[in-house]
C-alpha cells in the first residue's frame, strides 16, 4: 500500500520502517534542536580572545590599548548583527548559516596568516577588520540557529535560550580540548582551529535548520530538562578534565582519550531526539492502523505562514497598514507582549531602558572577560593558571546561561516576578566580582572569574527572553540582534576607554619611576594592584547605576508578567510539518 510506505507502516517491510523513521528523525524539529546545540557548541571563539591575544601582542608588538582596540572590534563584530537579522527575515535559516560559515573562515584564517608570518605584518586597521569579520560570522550562525529554535519552541523560549546560550558559553572549553588533541600547545594553531571548525559544523548541519509549523507539545519541557541534564554532565566532565590537566602533565594519547569522551558526551542528546521522535512515530502508527490517516491529513491543510501566531495576526496587521503608514505608527505601538514592528520596538522607552541597563552589565563584565589574562599577570598569578581561568570562566558562563534559563522560567511561572528584576540581581552580584579584583583579595581572581562568568552568561538569555516577551516574535530575528548592540558599546566605553586607558597610564608611570622612556606603539606592561584598581572601582559604580535603572523596567512590566505570556503557544497539536515533510519526501 503506497500510503503505508509513506509513513513506514509495518507491513513486514522492516527496511521501509527503518528508512521512514530515520527520515522522520532527520527532518524533525528535535534533530533541528540537536543540530543547533552542535552549531552553538563551537561558536564561542569570541570568548577565547584571552588565549590568543598575548600571541598577537607579542608577534605584532601591540600595546595594551591597541589590544583592547582589537578586543572592541571583536565585540563589535560579535554583536552587530542587525543585517544578519534582516537577512534572516527574508531568507531561510540555512542562508544565515552559510554566510556565517564563510565569514568565520575568512576572518580567523586571515588572523592566523598574520600571526604566523605567512603574510606581511598587517596594519592595525587590517587586524581590526579581520577580527571584526571573524566575530561577526557568529551573528549569522547564532541568528539562524537560535531564532529558529525559539520559533519552533515558543512556549518554553527561556529554557531554549538558556540551553543554546549555554552551549555557546561552554564552547571555549570544548574548542580548547580539541585544540590540545589536534595541535598540542601551539596557540597559533588555536586560531587556525577557530577558522575551520565552526565553518565545517555550520555547513554540515545547515540543511536541517528550518522553521517547523508546530505548537508546543505537553512533553516538550521534560525533553528539554533531559537536554539540560546531559549538558550538565558534559560541563562537569570538562571541569574535571581542566582541573586534572593543571595538576598533571597529559600525554598526547591522554588528550585523545579525554577528547573522545567529550565528543561522546556532546552527541549524547541525540538519544533524547530519537526517544521523542519514536513517540511521534508510535502515535502515527496507531493513527494509520485505525485508518484515520486520511482524515488527519484533511484536517490540517497547508499552512501559509511559518509560525502559528503570525497567521493569527496577519489580518490585523494588514488592516493597520491600510489605515496608518508604518512611520505614523511608530509612536503608537501595541500592548507589551504583542508583535511590534521593528521601529516600534526600537523607539519604545522599554527598549531604551533595556539597552542602557545591558550596556552597564555587558560593558563591565566584558572588561573582566577580555582582560582576564592581563589581569592575572598584573596581579602576580602564575602564568600556567591563566588558561585555567579562561576555561573555568567558560564553564561558569555556561552555567549562568542554563541555570538562568531554568530558574527564571520557574520563578516567572510560580511567583510571577518580572523577568527584568533578575537583571537587577545580576548587576548587584557583579559588583562583588569587580571589588575582589579592585582590591586584589588573596585568590580573589578565582572567585571573581566564577562570579563574573556566571553573571555575564546569565545576562544573554535574559536579555533575549525579555525582548521576545515585550515585543513579540514576528520580527525577533532583527530585534534579537538589536539587543546585542549593547555589548560592543559597553565594551568600548568601559574596556577600551576606561580599563585600557587606565592600565596604560599606570604602566607608563611605573616605567617613568624606573627611569625608562616610553614611545608610541611600544608594548606596555603593568604590574601590581594599581593596574586595574581604579578601573574596577569604576565598573562597580557602573553596575550599581545599572541596577537602579533596571528597576524602572521592573515597575513598567509588572502587569505584563502577571498574566500567562505563553498561553497562545500551548497545546497538544500534532506537528503537521513533520508529517507533511516525511510524506512528501517518501512520495518523491
Amino acid at each position: 500500500m503506497v500510503f503505508s510506505a509513506k509513513y513506514g507502516r509495518s507491513d513486514g517491510n522492516s527496511w521501509a520502517s527503518i528508512k521512514g523513521f530515520s527520515l522522520q528523525v532527520l527532518t524533525g524539529r528535535w534533530f533541528m534542536m540537536f543540530s543547533s546545540f552542535m552549531i552553538m557548541s563551537v561558536s564561542g571563539a569570541t570568548y577565547m580572545f584571552s588565549l590568543y591575544s598575548r600571541e598577537i601582542k607579542l608577534v605584532l608588538g601591540y600595546d595594551q590599548s591597541t589590544l583592547n582596540q582589537l578586543s572592541f572590534f571583536k565585540d563589535l563584530g560579535a554583536n552587530i548583527g542587525i543585517l544578519s537579522g534582516l537577512i534572516n527575515e527574508v531568507t531561510p535559516p540555512w542562508a544565515s548559516l552559510l554566510i556565517g560559515g564563510v565569514l568565520n573562515f575568512f576572518g580567523y584564517f586571515a588572523i592566523w596568516l598574520a600571526v604566523t608570518g605567512k603574510i606581511a605584518k598587517p596594519q592595525v586597521w587590517n587586524m581590526c577588520l579581520y577580527i571584526f569579520i571573524g566575530a561577526n560570522s557568529h551573528c549569522s550562525t547564532k541568528t539562524g540557529a537560535v531564532v529558529t529554535s525559539v520559533k519552533n519552541f515558543p512556549g518554553i523560549r527561556g529554557i531554549v535560550l538558556g540551553l543554546l546560550s549555554g552551549y555557546q558559553g561552554v564552547s571555549a572549553a570544548i574548542i580548547t580540548q580539541l585544540y590540545y588533541a589536534f595541535y598540542g600547545n601551539d596557540s597559533k594553531s588555536l586560531i587556525l582551529l577557530m577558522a575551520w571548525l565552526p565553518t565545517a559544523t555550520a555547513i554540515v548541519f545547515l540543511p536541517v535548520i528550518r522553521n517547523h509549523r508546530s505548537i508546543q507539545q505537553p512533553n516538550d519541557t521534560k525533553a528539554f530538562y533531559r537536554f539540560l541534564y546531559l549538558s550538565l554532565v558534559l560541563a562537569g566532565f570538562l571541569m574535571i578534565v581542566i582541573i586534572a590537566q593543571q595538576c598533571f602533565t597529559f600525554s598526547p594519547n591522554e588528550y585523545n582519550v579525554t577528547t573522545t569522551v567529550m565528543l561522546l558526551l556532546l552527541i549524547l542528546p541525540l538519544a533524547v531526539v530519537i526517544v521523542e521522535e519514536h513517540k511521534i512515530w508510535k502515535s502515527r502508527q496507531q493513527n494509520i492502523n485505525r485508518e484515520d490517516s486520511q482524515m488527519l491529513l484533511a484536517n490540517y491543510p497547508n499552512i501559509a505562514t511559518e509560525n502559528p501566531y503570525q497567521e493569527e495576526s496577519s489580518h490585523t496587521e494588514q488592516t493597520v497598514e491600510e489605515k496608518v503608514s508604518c512611520w505614523e505608527n511608530i509612536l503608537r505601538p501595541p500592548e507589551r507582549g504583542e508583535d511590534h514592528t521593528i521601529l516600534q520596538a526600537i523607539f519604545s522607552l522599554d527598549m531604551v531602558v533595556l539597552l542602557l541597563v545591558s550596556i552597564c552589565s555587558f560593558g563591565s563584565n566584558l572588561t573582566m572577560v577580555n582582560n582576564l589574562s592581563q589581569i592575572g599577570i598584573s596581579l602576580g598569578y602564575p602564568a600556567h593558571t591563566i588558561t585555567t581561568f579562561v576555561s573555568l570562566m567558560s564553564l561558569w558562563i555556561y552555567l549562568g546561561k542554563v541555570i538562568q534559563g531554568v530558574v527564571a522560567e520557574f520563578i516567572l511561572s510560580k511567583f510571577k516576578v518580572p523577568r527584568p528584576f533578575m537583571l537587577t540581581s545580576l548587576l548587584l552580584l557583579s559588583c562583588v566580582g569587580h571589588l575582589l579584583i579592585a582590591f586584589n583579595v588573596p585568590n580573589g581572581l578565582y572567585i571573581a572569574s566564577i562570579v563574573i562568568g556566571f553573571c555575564f552568561g546569565a545576562n544573554w538569555p535574559l536579555l533575549y527572553s525579555i525582548i521576545s516577551e515585550l515585543f513579540g516574535l514576528k520580527h525577533y530575528s532583527t530585534l534579537f540582534n538589536v539587543g546585542s548592540i549593547s555589548s560592543p558599546i559597553g565594551s568600548y566605553l568601559l574596556s577600551v576607554r576606561v580599563a585600557g586607558y587606565l592600565y596604560d597610564m599606570e604602566a607608563r608611570r611605573q616605567m617613568e619611576a624606573l627611569g625608562q622612556k616610553t614611545s608610541p606603539g611600544e608594548e606596555l606592561n603593568c604590574n601590581g594592584d594599581e593596574c586595574y584598581k581604579l578601573a574596577f572601582i569604576t565598573m562597580t559604580a557602573v553596575c550599581l547605576f545599572g541596577a537602579c535603572l533596571s528597576l524602572i523596567l521592573v515597575f513598567r512590566t509588572i502587569q505584563l508578567y502577571r498574566r500567562d505570556l505563553y498561553k497562545k503557544f500551548n497545546g497538544a497539536t500534532t506537528d503537521v510539518t513533520e508529517t507533511t515533510d516525511v510524506t512528501e519526501t517518501a512520495v518523491s
